[in-house]
């Protein structure tokens, strides 16, 4: 055998398209089972904005177990936290949110989400320096802090806001569908495809295409080399942990606006939900996580159609199929 010359590309490695494929097939398998075009297509678009809302939510769980290797199962209290405070912006403005104006709706919707995300970010500063400072790379104490974090945070919002639902309508310019034919696709989840799509894309930007996600990145492998090139690491994942609770807190304000209503509880549903998502991607995989939303939204919406009684359990029901086709998830991480 010859070595390689210097000059020769390094041999890329295969691209495992296998996951990628698994919702497509699942839509295409769906079409005679559902019977009507439109309603599969109605269907299939609802399941997209499901799917990127739970990503969004999703998303910044598996971001901090990625790249900080922190089991975060107080993440929930971030989403109802960015729910809470996007009714605070909602009740004065409530004129405005009802006006028939897309842009006057927007003008209340996108403070609301910014500052939810601030909030909800300052409050990851806060539990990453109390709780989970002192518990890195010990599991079971994450786990345990973490838990402890999010009954004290939900016990808070029942003291704050009491243990009634909040109703928070969606803004007037985002109620109705767009009609093509017979095929109806509510306004509401066009945006909210968007928004997770754009979500996607700018993680998988900074993350492999700046200097921000190349130290981040070179952290996880080699703490002490980047801290000997002079950056502080401590701070990096600090930043990590505070914008993965921002995404919550923008997942919370996005459900919220998707079921019309807030609770405290919503914290422990959305947990189970989020870390379904993230064991089924992958533990650490932006990439697993944005298609195990996808599937487990595409599941419930077909499920619910075809046989709702099997709908409470169907996100269970499709964890133990992917894991017993990959028991790591759809894209394992190198030493998770």
């Amino acid at each position: 055998m010859t070595d390689l010359a210097a000059s020769d590309p390094l041999p890329k490695p295969k691209r495992d398209l296998a996951p990628v494929l698994l919702p497509i097939a699942l839509a295409l398998v769906m079409i005679p089972l559902v019977g009507s075009p439109s309603t599969w297509l109605t269907l299939t678009a609802a399941s997209l904005a499901m799917g990127m809302i739970i990503f969004i939510m999703a998303s910044g769980l598996t971001l901090v177990f990625g790249l900080m290797d922190v089991l975060n199962f107080g993440h929930g209290a971030f989403i109802a936290v960015g729910a809470y405070v996007a009714t605070l912006v909602f009740a004065p403005f409530a004129a405005s949110v009802q006006a028939d104006s897309l842009w006057i709706n927007l003008a209340v919707l996108a403070p609301a989400a910014l500052l939810s995300m601030a909030v909800s970010g300052a409050l990851g500063l806060v539990v990453e320096r109390v709780l989970i400072l002192p518990v890195y790379g010990q599991h079971l104490k994450q786990i345990l802090m973490t838990t402890g974090g999010l009954i004290v945070a939900e016990q808070t919002l029942y003291a704050l806001w009491g243990p009634q639902i909040i109703p928070m309508p969606l803004p007037s310019s985002l109620r109705g569908s767009f009609i093509f034919g017979d095929v109806a696709i509510a306004k509401y989840r066009v945006l909210a495809t968007l928004i997770g799509l754009a979500v996607f894309v700018a993680i998988q930007l900074v993350l492999n295409r700046t200097k921000l996600g190349l130290l981040i990145r070179a952290g996880v492998e080699n703490r002490e080399m980047v801290e000997a090139l002079g950056y502080r690491i401590r701070r990096l994942f600090l930043g990590v942990f505070m914008t993965g609770s921002a995404l919550a807190g923008l997942g919370g304000v996005m459900w919220a606006l998707y079921r019309e209503q807030v609770h405290a509880s919503m914290s422990d549903e959305l947990t189970v939900l989020i870390f379904v998502v993230v064991i089924i991607g992958g533990l650490g995989s932006i990439g697993g996580c944005f298609i195990g939303a996808i599937l487990v939204a595409m599941v419930a919406n077909y499920g619910g159609f075809l046989v709702p009684k099997l709908a409470l359990v169907s996100n269970i029901l499709l964890m133990v199929a992917i894991l017993m086709w990959r028991p790591r998830g759809l894209y394992a991480v190198t030493s998770r």
